[in-house]
């Protein structure tokens, strides 16, 4: 941590440089960025050490600069995230600021590749039907009783937040929620927003699933390669060192929604919140004002559309929607635009009967109220209606339905988009796709399922899954206790003690590669190996050290209490807005920097900054769990500043006390 004086130098008074770095041409040489003569600090909390006067350097410059733009663009989304990370460490390597060799470390870093087999057990456990059993438990402990349920599912919610990263416990725990809601009645916006916010208040408990946590000791080893001379090297955390802070935050969000939950969640019972699958005229009448039954056209030999396409006829005055065609022996759900229409071609459609009636005068074809001819497609075991939320990380971001062309890729219709309170049903095909919005299909299970995989959709609905592999829930969990128990009993490393698990799985046949592939973000895997190289530039040029002099320079002398809540408050502003990942390389290194130069403890402090990145309950941007949850439960802005307002101040007193109590 370069630009600071270790206790043991501030009494010698000796003159050195007080932030040196290898020159890019010649590693050994060295050269001064600033020099100052060492002094104990005054007033200094543990009478640690003094901070050194340090001065601008191009090298902290161009770091701080792209801190700046990191940030901007996590913000603004002008680009992608991931995008952005690349950019930033290509950046780094083309101007030197860390040696060449080290730029792409982070991708082989011990957090990167642990990471990635933590997502791959998760999926794993999913396959091999745990979540299942879980509803089953659930119900069987929460008889129907709405304070049971809720306080059973978050309990259960924060067991698997200590051990599957939060974005995939949620995608996993919605459709679960959803279940449970409609088998007891409970209404799902009382049960989905306090699920979330378990799962980050659960999500410390563990170094496993949390990010932040887990590239914590990436920082930490990039931190005690810049210490000053006679300081004490930092040590690296161990597996449950975070533990005990995290019980009490888990208790903490579970008893939280247990006391106060029924005053602060929205008391609205609105029928739209309630998800089941298969259900079609009901659904879409009070749901989303479709208003309609199902029935079937057959096209005549005189109808003006013979040799139409789909999109055609779906431009005419008074159009049904169009779900189904069957043309000769062939039957298809979600027929494309292209798809032409033929003489004796059946449409399955819905519409007010009114409508189709006239539609069907008008164009010259047959009507029947009876699904005779594609009964078997529209077999609600087969197929109906569902509805699936736009995840962060998906692809389909900033597209709209209709160049998505999802009916002919996958065989699904986009029936309605929901976005907060307005509903889109007229023209869904121009409506360009944002992060949280709720879709409303139609297809086959199976199809959806497909559409799935690429994890560019979250099924909210409780739909059946063909491809569970209950057989192997015993290899499932077996590995993944295998896994957990090398993390705690060995000495290797936790990136190969999860991947030890996720190979297990593979082996047995929990999973297959294909399905390991797709299980990974890859987004998340490049967002978090390109900003680990910010957060050891930040230390290597002594940027940290300097904008930890300007915080001592502003805060003055004054309490550890005071620091470390300055810290912590500006960790959980900079997690609202952009990911608790960048606002962690960000601050760490600058809380180190402040700890070392007031004699505080640096394990403690990098410690708070991490677990404050979590705490992003005040806006459903804030985490991608929260943004997963606001469409399916119909929450709106005011429902997370209600509850997530006392909580983040609960949680930020209480991370405070108890690390500083553990580390005292």
């Amino acid at each position: 941590m370069r630009g600071f004086i270790s206790a043991d130098s501030v009494h010698q008074h000796s003159s050195r440089p007080a932030y040196t770095r290898p020159s890019n041409r010649d590693e050994s040489s060295q050269r001064e960025a600033s020099t100052a003569q060492h002094h104990p600090s005054q007033g200094s909390p543990a009478g640690g050490c003094a901070l050194v006067g340090l001065s601008l350097t191009p090298e902290m410059i161009l770091v701080l600069g792209l801190v700046g733009f990191t940030m901007l663009m996590l913000v603004l989304e002008w680009i992608r995230a991931d995008m952005v990370a690349l950019l930033v460490v290509v950046v780094i390597g083309l101007t030197g600021l860390i040696p060449s060799e080290r730029v792409f470390n982070g991708f082989a870093g011990n957090a990167v590749i642990a990471i990635i087999a933590i997502m791959i057990m998760g999926a794993g456990l999913d396959r091999a039907g745990v979540l299942t059993l879980t509803a089953s438990f659930v119900m069987r402990m929460a008889r129907g009783v709405e304070s049971r349920l809720g306080l059973v599912i978050n309990l259960v919610t924060s067991l698997f937040s200590a051990v599957i990263p939060s974005q995939a416990l949620a995608a996993l725990m919605i459709p679960v929620t959803s279940r449970l809601s409609a088998r007891t009645g409970v209404p799902i916006s009382r049960l989905l927003l306090p699920m979330a916010f378990c799962i980050l208040a659960a999500t410390n408990t563990t170094l496993i699933a949390n990010s932040p946590l887990i590239v914590l000791n990436d920082l930490v080893a990039s931190a005690n390669a810049n210490l000053p001379a006679g300081a004490h090297t930092i040590p690296k955390f161990g597996l449950f060192s975070v533990t005990p802070v995290g019980l009490v935050l888990a208790l903490t969000g579970v008893g939280f929604f247990y006391f106060f939950g029924k005053k602060l969640l929205p008391e609205r019972e609105d029928e739209r919140l309630k998800v089941t699958p298969g259900r079609t005229e009901s659904y879409f009448a009070d749901t989303y004002g479709i208003v309609g039954e199902t029935a079937e056209l057959t096209v005549t030999a005189e109808s003006p559309l013979v040799g139409m396409s789909i999109g055609e006829v779906e431009q005419l005055y008074g159009a049904p929607l169009i779900l189904a065609i069957k043309s000769g022996n062939d039957a298809r759900m979600a027929p494309p635009a292209d798809h032409v229409i033929w003489v004796g071609s059946v449409l399955g459609v819905l519409g007010p009967r009114e409508q189709l009636n006239q539609f069907a005068n008008n164009q010259l074809c047959k009507l029947s109220p009876r699904m005779r001819q594609l009964g078997e497609l529209f077999n609600p075991t087969r197929a109906g209606i569902s509805e699936a939320v736009i995840p962060p990380s998906s692809r389909f971001l900033k597209q709209s339905v209709g160049d998505l062309r999802l009916r002919k890729r996958y065989g699904i219709s986009v029936l309605a988009v929901n976005r907060g309170d307005q509903v889109y049903r007229d023209d869904v095909r121009s409506v360009s796709l944002r992060a949280g919005d709720t879709l409303v299909l139609h297809s086959s299970w199976r199809d959806l399922g497909l559409a799935t995989e690429d994890k560019d959709l979250v099924v909210v609905t409780d739909i059946p899954k063909e491809e569970q592999r209950p057989g192997k829930v015993w290899q499932a969990v077996g590995f993944f206790v295998l896994a957990k128990c090398l993390a705690l009993f060995t000495h290797l490393d936790l990136s190969v003690a999860m991947m030890t698990g996720a190979v297990g799985m593979l082996l047995t046949g929990v999973l297959n590669m294909d399905e390991a592939y797709k299980a990974i973000n890859w987004k998340t895997i490049f967002v978090t190996a390109c900003l680990i190289p910010l957060g050891w530039s930040m230390d290597a040029t002594g940027a940290a050290a300097w904008l930890a002099q300007g915080v001592l320079q502003h805060l003055g002398h004054t309490s550890h209490w005071i620091l470390q809540l300055s810290l912590a408050v500006l960790t959980l502003m900079f997690s609202q807005v952009m990911s608790n990942v960048g606002a962690t390389v960000m601050m760490v290194p600058i809380a180190i920097s402040v700890a070392v130069a007031t004699g505080g403890n640096p394990s403690a402090y990098a410690l708070i900054v991490a677990v404050s990145s979590s705490n992003t309950f005040l806006l459903s941007s804030g985490h991608p769990a929260l943004m997963m949850v606001a469409g399916p439960g119909g929450y709106r802005a005011k429902d997370f500043l209600r509850v997530g307002l006392p909580l983040t101040a609960i949680v930020l007193v209480i991370t405070l006390v108890a690390i500083n109590l553990m580390y005292h």
